[in-house]
C-alpha cells in the first residue's frame, strides 16, 4: 500500500474540525465497567504485560523486575529480575514481554530490556552507552527463570529515548520486535543497523525465509549492526521513529498487526505492518514532509507506506502528543458494533480512542477520557470471556475494562482525609464526595468506613469524622453501596499517622535558579530530617527526574541516595528549545514508611544564535538531526549550550544574477560542519563568493579582519 489521495481527505477533515467530537468522558461508554485489578494498584512503573495459558499475568516494570500475578495475588518473588544490570533512566528499562505460542511444551517467554553493558547508563557517549537486547527465558515449574538466551544484542540506546521495545508473536509463529531510532532520527533509514525498525525472527533467533533482506549485501545484525552498506537480515520493515507498541489482530486468518509510532512534532501514526515496507521516517512524519536532504534526498512521497490512520494534535486530539498502547477487539467479546475495532491510547492527554474501520478513511471515537498514562493494552481472560487490560505507568496500576451490558455497574469509592497526621487524640475529617456511580439514575446510598483502629461506621452522607486516640499508623478504607445494593469493588484508602510526623527533605544542589547545558554532568544532593528519627540516611532518599516537553513529561532518571549524578539532555529538536526542562523530585522516607516529596525545576540556559551572511541577504541552513531549517539572513535561533547543530547553506542561491557558493564561516569550519552551541549569545556569519571563482583565503577586508568567534569543540 502506498500513500493515497485519501490521506489528503483525512488531513482536511481533521484540520477542519470534522474529526470526532471533543466532548470528554471520564469513563468508558455505558455498558462498560472500568476497575483497577485487585492487588495491582501499587506497581513500580508497569510498562507491559502478557498472559500465560493458565491466565496468570506477567507484568514488566521499568526498573527491571518481571512480576507474576496469579489467582488474584501478586507474588513477592519476581519471575525475572534485572534491576542490578539494567538502565532505566530516560525511556530505558524492562519494556516488553511476550509468551511463546508453544509455551505449554517449551515454557519460553521473551523480554526486551536495556542492558547496562558498559557499567554506565550514559547518554550519547558511544563508549559507555547501554544497549537494548531481546532475550528468551525458560521458566521452571515454579515460574522463575531457569535460563536466559540472548537473541538480539547491542541494539543502540544512545540518547535514552525512542527505545520502543514491544514483543509479540504473529500467527505465522515468528517473533516481531519494535526498535526505536534511539533519538538519532536519520538512523531509521540506515539498514545496516536495527534502529527504527520492526524486527522479525524465529523463537530461537533465526531468520525467517521470507524476510526481505537476504543474500548479497546482507548480514546478521544480532549484535546490533553490520558494516555500512549492508542490510540487516532481521529487518521486517523500517522507517519508524519510535514504534512504541505493536498490536496483532486475533480476528485475522493470517498475521495482521498495527504499529503505533510516536510522532515528532505534530503527527501520531497507526500503520499496518507490511513486509519490506519503508514507513517514511525521517523523511515524512505521517503524511507531512519532515525533511528532503541527506538520506531523504530523492525519496518520493508515494514510495513509502501510508499510515493506516494518523492524528494531529487538534480537534478531538487537542492536548494529545504521544500514541502508546493499542489492542484489537476480539470478535464476540464486545457488542457487534466493536467488531473489527482497534483501541489506542495517548500517553500525554490520557485518553483512549476507538478506531472504527472505514472503506476510505477510518474514523475514531473517544472511548475513555481519563485513562491516564497508558503504556500497554491487551485483551486477556476474565471469567468465561475476555476483558481489556491496560497498564497506567503514572498511577502504577493495571486497569480492567469489561463489558457489562445493561447489568448494574459497581460504584467507585474515593475520599480525602484532613489532617492525615498529628498527635493523639487526632480528629480527622473524611469527605467522600468524589465517590461516583456510573449508571444513569443510580446513586450512592451508603458509605462503609473502616478506620483501621478496629472502629467502623456506615453513613448515608459522604462526610464524617473519626478521632484516633492512640499512636500508630492507621489505614482508613471506604467502600460504597448503590441503590441496587451493589458494593464498590476496590476500596479507597488513606494513611493516617498518629504520633509520627512526615520527614522534611531539602534539595541542596543544584541551587534554585541554576541553569544547565546539554550534556552537562549535574550533581544532585539532598538531605532530610525527621522529628522522630533525626537525620535520615542516604538509603532513605530517592530521586526522580522528569523530562518535560511542553505539556507532558517522560521519565528520565530514578535513583537512590543523598547524592547522585545526572547527565543533562539535549532538546529533542530546535522546536523543543523553549518549552523543555527538567523537574527534580526528592522523596524522603522515614522509619515508618511515611514519605514527603519536594520538587524543583531545573531549566536550560538558552542562548541566541544570530545568523548573518557576507554579502548580506543570502540564506543559511541549520540541521538539528531531525530536520533542516532554512533561514533568511539576518535571523536568530534559540539553542542550548552544548547542543550540536550542522550548519550549511542551500545551493543554487543567486545575488544580482550571479550564482553564489558558500566558502566558510567567520568562526571557522568547513562550509558544512557541526557547531556545538557556545555558552553565550553568538553571531555566526556565512561567507559566500561567486561560484565561478575559487573560494579565496579571504573575501575582502571583512574576511581578514573581523574578529573570530571561538566556538568550543564537542566534549
Amino acid at each position: 500500500m502506498i500513500r493515497r489521495l485519501a490521506w489528503l481527505l483525512l488531513a482536511l477533515l481533521i484540520i477542519a474540525g470534522l474529526a470526532p467530537s471533543t466532548t470528554l468522558v471520564a469513563a468508558p461508554p455505558t455498558g462498560f465497567t472500568e476497575e483497577i485489578v485487585p492487588g495491582l494498584d501499587q506497581l513500580n512503573q508497569p510498562t507491559a504485560f502478557a498472559f500465560l495459558p493458565s491466565g496468570a499475568m506477567l507484568i514488566a516494570t521499568k526498573p527491571g523486575k518481571l512480576l507474576l500475578y496469579q489467582d488474584g495475588v501478586l507474588r513477592a518473588q519476581p519471575v525475572f529480575d534485572r534491576e542490578s544490570s539494567i538502565c532505566d533512566n530516560s525511556e530505558r528499562g524492562l519494556l516488553g514481554v511476550a509468551v511463546d505460542p508453544a509455551y505449554t511444551t517449551n515454557r519460553f517467554i521473551y523480554v526486551y530490556y536495556t542492558f547496562n553493558k558498559n557499567a554506565s547508563c550514559s547518554q550519547n557517549v558511544a563508549a559507555t552507552d547501554p544497549v537494548n537486547r531481546v532475550s528468551r527465558l525458560a521458566l521452571s515449574a515454579g515460574l522463575t527463570t531457569n535460563t536466559e538466551l540472548v537473541l538480539l544484542d547491542n541494539i543502540p540506546s544512545p540518547n535514552g529515548n525512542h527505545n520502543a521495545g514491544d514483543l509479540h508473536f504473529g500467527k505465522d509463529g515468528y517473533l516481531y520486535v519494535s526498535a526505536g531510532d534511539g533519538g538519532r532520527n536519520d538512523t531509521a533509514r540506515q539498514l545496516h543497523n536495527l534502529d527504527g525498525t520492526i524486527i522479525r525472527i524465529t523463537g530461537d533467533g533465526g531468520i525467517p525465509a521470507d524476510n526481505p533482506f537476504q543474500g548479497a549485501n546482507t548480514a546478521r545484525c544480532n549484535t546490533g549492526s553490520a558494516a555500512a552498506g549492508t542490510r540487516c537480515q532481521e529487518i521486517f520493515a523500517y522507517g519508524f521513529r519510535n514504534p512504541f507498541r505493536l498490536a496483532f489482530d486475533p480476528n485475522a486468518a493470517a498475521t495482521r498487526f498495527f504499529i503505533n509510532d510516536v510522532g515528532q512534532g505534530s503527527v501520531e501514526e497507526i500503520s499496518a505492518g507490511q513486509l519490506g515496507g519503508d514507513f517514511g521516517w525521517n523523511c515524512f512524519e505521517g503524511t507531512s514532509v519532515n525533511r528532503s536532504d541527506g538520506d531523504c534526498a530523492g525519496v518520493a512521497f508515494a514510495s513509502t507506506v501510508a499510515p493506516y490512520f494518523e492524528y494531529r494534535r487538534t480537534g478531538a486530539f487537542t492536548g494529545c502528543a504521544s500514541i502508546t498502547g493499542g489492542a484489537f477487539v476480539p470478535a464476540g467479546v464486545w457488542p457487534s458494533s466493536y467488531d473489527g475495532a482497534y483501541l489506542f491510547a495517548d500517553y500525554v492527554c490520557g485518553r483512549m480512542f476507538t478506531l472504527l474501520p472505514g472503506t476510505v478513511v477510518p474514523t475514531s471515537q473517544l472511548f475513555d477520557g481519563d485513562a491516564g498514562a497508558v503504556t500497554h493494552m491487551a485483551f486477556g481472560p476474565y471469567a468465561a470471556t475476555q476483558a481489556l487490560y491496560y497498564a497506567n505507568i503514572g498511577a502504577g496500576d493495571i486497569v480492567r475494562v469489561r463489558y457489562t451490558g445493561s447489568a448494574n455497574r459497581s460504584p467507585s469509592a474515593s475520599f480525602s482525609a484532613q489532617p492525615d497526621f498529628g498527635e493523639a487524640p487526632l480528629n480527622v475529617s473524611l469527605d467522600a464526595s468524589a465517590s461516583s456511580d456510573p449508571d444513569s439514575g443510580d446513586s450512592i446510598v451508603a458509605y462503609l468506613w473502616a478506620f483501621g483502629d478496629g472502629a467502623t461506621a456506615e453513613t448515608t452522607g459522604p462526610t464524617t469524622s473519626h478521632t484516633f486516640t492512640s499512636e500508630g499508623k492507621f489505614t482508613v478504607t471506604l467502600r460504597v453501596r448503590d441503590s441496587v445494593g451493589t458494593l464498590s469493588g476496590n476500596p479507597a484508602s488513606a494513611r493516617i499517622d498518629v504520633g509520627n510526623t512526615p520527614p522534611v527533605p531539602q534539595i541542596l544542589a543544584p541551587a534554585v535558579g541554576a541553569r544547565f547545558d546539554a550534556g552537562e554532568q549535574i550533581t544532585l544532593r539532598g538531605s532530610a530530617t525527621d522529628e522522630e528519627d533525626g537525620p535520615l540516611a542516604g538509603a532513605q532518599l530517592s530521586w526522580e527526574v522528569r523530562r518535560y516537553h511542553d505539556t507532558h513529561f517522560h521519565p528520565y532518571l530514578s535513583t537512590t541516595g543523598a547524592e547522585a549524578s545526572l547527565t543533562a539532555p539535549a532538546p529533542e529538536d530546535l522546536g523543543a528549545v523553549s518549552n523543555s526542562w527538567l523537574e527534580l523530585r526528592l522523596t524522603a522516607t522515614d522509619s515508618l514508611s511515611r514519605t514527603t516529596t519536594i520538587t524543583r525545576e531545573l531549566r536550560p540556559l538558552i542562548v541566541s544564535l544570530r545568523f548573518e551572511s557576507a554579502p548580506a541577504g543570502l540564506r543559511v541552513s541549520v540541521n538539528d538531526g531531525v530536520s533542516t531549517t532554512s533561514l533568511d539572513t539576518p535571523s536568530t535561533l534559540a539553542s542550548w549550550p552544548g547542543y550540536g547543530l550542522t550548519l550549511s547553506a542551500p545551493t543554487g542561491q543567486r545575488m544580482g544574477g550571479v550564482l553564489m557558493q558558500l566558502c566558510g564561516w567567520r568562526h571557522g569550519g568547513a562550509p558544512a560542519h557541526l557547531l556545538i552551541t557556545p555558552g553565550s549569545d553568538t553571531t555566526l556569519t556565512a561567507v559566500f563568493a561567486p561560484a565561478s571563482q575559487p573560494c579565496p583565503a579571504q573575501v575582502g577586508d571583512e574576511w581578514l579582519f573581523l574578529p573570530l568567534v571561538r566556538v568550543p569543540t564537542a566534549p
